[in-house]
């Protein structure tokens, strides 16, 4: 169980209320020391260049995440911090030492999600240009980690004449404390789940219907284990957690529906389902409320009887774990800590 995207403003909802979370390092050290006493397990950040536009620019405020990172792996003692890396914008040889640094800092609690590449405008922003096919976007990614790995492996100086990068003696020192560090990945091409199941600890994908991620769930770790190897699924959750069920469905109201910053929900639907007029109407608008909500999250939305409920059918589904959002993290957690986690103990999945 962890957070996500703390290190962006807004967090997980393009909403224009006043009470939506502010992405200032003093709240996000806050909140990590807060997850850290608490027993939470990992906080996750998003890596963007630009915003999403609309009234808010959603996620035009983001920290860095490597920098982000290290100065949380320094402030606390248990949570692992993991850096959210696009390939195609750092160097494997600079993103391994980087790595191997914040996890000395961390004594051994970095982690690494991979991000391949999907956002054209940042590509654009960066002057880059997205290859057209996932092939190339994996293939790509492919040999970044292949680097990334031979230099935390590797005890030698060695040369890399690959289609992709060329390096020339080059080591890897230090490394990652246990020799590598976790690795997350989302995917949800075959592509890019073919890369997901070689390379990473953890693929994380939304649950939209929970009948459809189990068949799925079972599937990705049958083709993991097909390799030999053994991956986990996560998935992403927005938390809106009351004493009363009335009380959390009048605040998702409040920031999803009334205030919901409608052209930065547009934005993001048809940047990450560039076909989204081929969906039926009625799923299509199911889509875009839960963009409104917490970014496509599993809505975990109602009392902690409700909310705790919810996390049981996602680890009955055969989720491994699943990150929360929350409007404002840190006014937020502390009821779920004192109201959830407790249940969730008694249930045995913590």
């Amino acid at each position: 169980m962890g957070t996500f995207s703390t290190n962006c403003s807004s967090g997980m909802t393009p909403t224009k209320v006043p009470e939506r979370w502010v992405n200032s390092w003093d709240n996000n050290l806050k909140l990590a020391q807060m997850l850290d006493e608490a027993g939470i397990d990992f906080m996750l950040p998003i890596a963007r260049w630009i915003g999403y536009g609309g009234e808010t620019d959603f996620h035009g405020g983001v920290l860095e995440t490597m920098t982000w990172a290290a100065g949380l792996l320094a402030a606390t003692k248990n949570i692992a911090v993991f850096a959210t890396i696009h390939t195609a914008a750092n160097h494997p040889v600079v993103v391994a030492k980087q790595i191997a640094t914040i996890d000395q800092i961390g004594h051994g609690r970095a982690g690494l999600n991979i991000v391949a590449g999907w956002n054209k405008p940042e590509y654009e922003a960066l002057g880059l240009t997205l290859p057209d096919g996932h092939e190339t976007r994996y293939a790509y990614a492919q040999e970044w980690f292949d680097l990334v790995r031979e230099l935390w492996t590797s005890d030698e100086h060695f040369d890399w004449d690959g289609k992709y990068f060329k390096a020339k003696r080059v080591k890897g020192d230090p490394k990652p404390l246990r020799g590598s560090v976790p690795i997350i990945n989302a995917a949800g091409s075959p592509q890019g789940r073919g890369f997901a199941t070689d390379n990473a600890n953890f693929l994380f994908t939304p649950a939209i219907d929970l009948t459809r991620s189990r068949a799925e769930i079972a599937e990705l770790k049958d083709q993991a284990r097909a390799k030999g190897r053994e991956v986990n699924v996560l998935t992403f959750s927005h938390v809106i957690c009351r004493p009363t069920e009335a009380e959390a469905k009048a605040f998702a109201d409040y920031t999803a529906v009334q205030n919901a910053d409608t052209e930065a929900v547009d934005n993001l639907v048809r940047l990450q389902f560039a076909h989204a007029h081929s969906f039926p109407h009625d799923l299509l608008a199911q889509i875009k409320h839960l963009f409104a909500l917490g970014h496509g999250g599993f809505p975990l939305i109602g009392t902690p009887d409700q909310v705790a409920e919810g996390i049981l059918k996602l680890h009955e589904a055969g989720f491994a774990g699943t990150t929360l959002s929350f409007v404002d993290y840190v006014e937020e957690f502390p009821y779920f800590r004192d109201t959830v986690l407790p249940k969730l103990q008694a249930a045995g999945i913590r």
